[in-house]
């Protein structure tokens, strides 16, 4: 059953469209009689498509579908209708979002029953591709169905809506470049430049030039006048990727930059260049602790940290190892021109033992690649990992005349122990802390590894 928000100033309209569409449909219908209304009843409630008139007073369907369509895509899907049969509106409003429109007048309520189905399926099937295409990351750049992974996507969502400034902390290989791009692929600036820059790879001479670009003549060798990355990032998003590691006489001219949203090529002091754009900052290092060094300007830092996203390290998203392993093994074989290998199980096991302390999901594209050249079959078998990889981690450091399973049920059984004595052996917050889905699915894992609480032991 879905429930559907029927919109309209005059009771008796909205009485008997809501009786009707119950009626002859298995949809629930609750009713707003004007747009602020039906705004916060959008925000609170769990509509699943909105019947709105758009002619009302005080703030018109008209204005609700303006106001929607400032903040992103329309939420759910939106008939519109008219009693003044005004064409010209109508089509305004389709081109702001609304699925279809009718004239109050002349429609028959099959016809209206009829678009309403046709609305709600054409949305989920909207939803299922969007959630498939995020799973396959034919999408969105970030591979993974973690509790951590959906709430980073979740914070991305949030953020990529509004206009703000956003700082990215994380590990080395964490993946903060692509929060980056997500976040500038689910925003309104989507259609225009994406660019980066790597604060830490510019040598100090040049970061400003990078920047902020340079008038022809204005040093030796710039022989033409170049536009910096600011100005090719107008309109759209400029990530300063090891942002803690910019020159701090250039972080006073970025912070004016930032404040007045004009930049002023080197050379050209006398014309400043009106921008418009959004800056993301990214950082494996501590800007607190930067600014507490004074290596970081603390007015900076409140400028550009709005929003502060952190990126979970892949140690603490273990259950995405399965995921990632297969979107590296299917591109990897895409650009190597060979044909596309599986991955046995036990192979995702060894690779979720390993202890990944350091270079996170880089790292282990790396060692899918190396896997890939050492795979001479169509399958990735354990062997194939890395030696390095095999024989580290939470793996026991005694295996030897061990089979792998042997080796596997030991690696299981003190990943239970450590999480159980790190929970003094609370079974549902171990479980929970595991993201084993229920305290009943631990407690039959530690009968099959012979592991007992001490209490019943």
């Amino acid at each position: 059953m879905s429930i559907i928000l029927f919109v309209d100033d005059a009771k008796q309209i909205r009485e008997q469209y809501a009786y009707d569409i119950e009626r002859k449909t298995n949809h629930q219908v609750v009713t707003a009689e004007q747009g602020k209304e039906a705004l916060r009843m959008l925000s609170d409630e769990p509509v699943d498509l909105m019947i709105l008139d758009l002619e009302m007073p005080e703030m018109s369907g008209m204005e609700v579908l303006e106001k929607l369509s400032r903040d992103g895509s329309l939420p759910v899907p939106v008939i519109v209708y008219t009693g003044k049969g005004d064409f010209r509106k109508a089509v305004r409003a389709v081109k702001l979002g609304a699925y279809n429109f009718f004239d109050k007048g002349e429609v028959q309520l099959d016809q209206l029953v009829q678009e309403i189905n046709n609305a709600l399926e054409q949305h989920r099937l909207s939803r299922e591709n969007q959630d498939l295409r995020r799973a396959t990351g034919k999408d969105s750049p970030l591979v993974g169905n973690s509790r951590v992974m959906q709430e980073l996507q979740n914070q991305i969502t949030k953020v990529a809506r509004v206009p703000s400034n956003v700082v990215i902390t994380g590990e080395s290989g964490t993946g903060k470049e692509l929060v980056a791009r997500e976040i500038h692929r689910l925003s309104t600036r989507a259609d225009e430049a994406f660019v980066a820059v790597n604060c830490a790879a510019l040598p100090e001479n040049l970061v400003e030039s990078e920047l902020f670009g340079y008038e022809k003549g204005a040093f030796s060798g710039a022989d033409k006048t170049t536009k910096g990355k600011f100005e090719v990032a107008d309109g759209g998003t400029l990530l300063l990727d090891e942002v803690g590691e910019m020159p701090i006489s250039v972080q006073a001219k970025l912070l004016r930059v930032l404040q007045e949203n004009k930049v002023t090529r080197l050379g050209g002091e006398a014309r400043e260049i009106e921008i418009n754009v959004r800056v993301i900052g990214a950082s494996n290092s501590d800007l607190n602790h930067a600014m507490e060094e004074d290596r970081f300007r603390e007015d900076l830092y409140y400028r550009i940290c709005t929003h502060v996203i952190e990126v979970p390290p892949l140690r603490d998203r273990i259950e995405d190892i399965g995921p990632l392993t297969m979107h590296f093994v299917q591109r990897t074989c895409e650009e190597f021109g060979i044909p596309e290998k599986s991955v046995h199980d036990d192979t995702i096991q060894v690779l979720r033992d390993y202890s990944w302390n350091r270079n996170n999901v880089r790292e282990l594209q790396n060692i899918v690649e190396r896997m890939i050249i050492q795979c001479e079959g169509e399958v990735l078998l354990p062997e194939h990992v890395p030696a390095g990889i095999r024989e580290s981690g939470k793996i026991p450091e005694d295996y030897s005349g061990k089979s792998y399973q042997e080796l596997k049920y030991e690696a299981e059984r003190r990943i239970l122990l450590n999480a159980l004595e790190d929970h003094d052996w609370h079974i549902t917050n171990t479980a929970k802390d595991l993201e084993i889905s229920n305290h009943s699915n631990l407690l039959k894992m530690m009968r099959r590894l012979d592991i007992e609480r001490p209490e019943d032991s």
